[in-house]
């Protein structure tokens, strides 16, 4: 079974943000869907990617509409700086920035707490995922780790054999996926409970990847070097999909069976529409 893909007529454009974009997005580096609210959230660099607390997450509609540009902010207690990946769990979003992991209600967006890592010595922490041991697990990609937190306080996991950016879990092993922003051109796994590496596909073509998500049996993998989205199916990259632009941490909605693509220089996420897998 294949994954086929094509473009949702022409590619969704949101809006360009000028400096600071209230109304818009400003440095889109990440994009999640929330199946129960029905929307995207996106998180927005806003000029630097650390240490200006300007980060924010707005929530846009399926279809592409900013419904709120600032729905999350940090505070002066929890500054957010540089907002990137996201994971919802329970009835939080939970945000990696520059220093930790902020978690915000994801209805209302008011800042519940912050998980700081600054007893870590930290390269660019990135992204996050719950494993299949109710821990959630964060890449940092400048210096090739990957940490976890469980009951809000975080642990050291391992080294990376790779520059780790994007991360998700298999949903038929539980185990871990990464994808290498640097020092690599493969998928590699985690697996939790043998805490060992392995490798699972071969990427071609591309580097300097980003977010990678599953859809069906296909692993969709945002690439900048190339500006595609690469469709991995059973081990072998098959195929990419073209971008305007370089693509960041995507967002998969799983009841319309789209991708929406953030690209953090265009100030701009497209909505790609998914086909239904076929049975050939």
């Amino acid at each position: 079974m294949k994954t086929m893909i094509r473009v949702w007529a022409a590619l969704l454009v949101l809006g360009v943000a000028s400096d600071v974009a209230a109304d818009g997005l400003n440095g889109p580096e990440a994009v999640r869907y929330d199946p129960e609210l029905d929307l995207f959230f996106v998180s927005n660099f806003n000029e630097a990617n650390s240490g200006d607390a300007n980060a924010f997450v707005s929530r846009m509609s399926p279809n592409g509409e900013m419904l709120v540009s600032r729905f999350m902010v940090g505070t002066e207690d929890w500054p957010f700086h540089g907002g990137r990946g996201m994971y919802i769990h329970q009835s939080n979003l939970w945000v990696v920035d520059a220093g930790g992991v902020h978690v915000f209600d994801r209805s209302s967006g008011e800042q519940l707490d912050f998980i700081d890592f600054s007893d870590y010595e930290l390269g660019f922490l990135n992204d996050i995922v719950l494993g299949k041991d109710g821990a959630l697990y964060v890449t940092d990609t400048g210096e090739a780790r990957l940490y976890k937190i469980v009951d809000r306080e975080v642990s050291f996991v391992t080294d990376v054999p790779m520059n780790p950016n994007g991360i998700t879990a298999d949903p038929d092993t539980g185990k871990l996926l990464l994808v290498p922003w640097s020092n690599g051109d493969e998928i590699i796994a985690w697996d939790i409970d043998e805490e060992s590496f392995s490798s699972v596909a071969k990427l071609v073509g591309g580097g300097n990847y980003d977010g990678i998500e599953i859809v069906g049996d296909t692993a969709i993998v945002a690439s900048q070097a190339d500006t595609s989205l690469h469709l991995v199916v059973d081990g072998v990259d098959t195929g990419r999909i073209d971008l305007p632009g370089k693509p960041a941490d995507m967002g998969v909605d799983t009841k319309r069976n789209t991708v929406a693509v953030p690209y953090v220089a265009l100030d701009r996420v497209d909505i790609i529409e998914l086909a239904e897998p076929s049975s050939d």
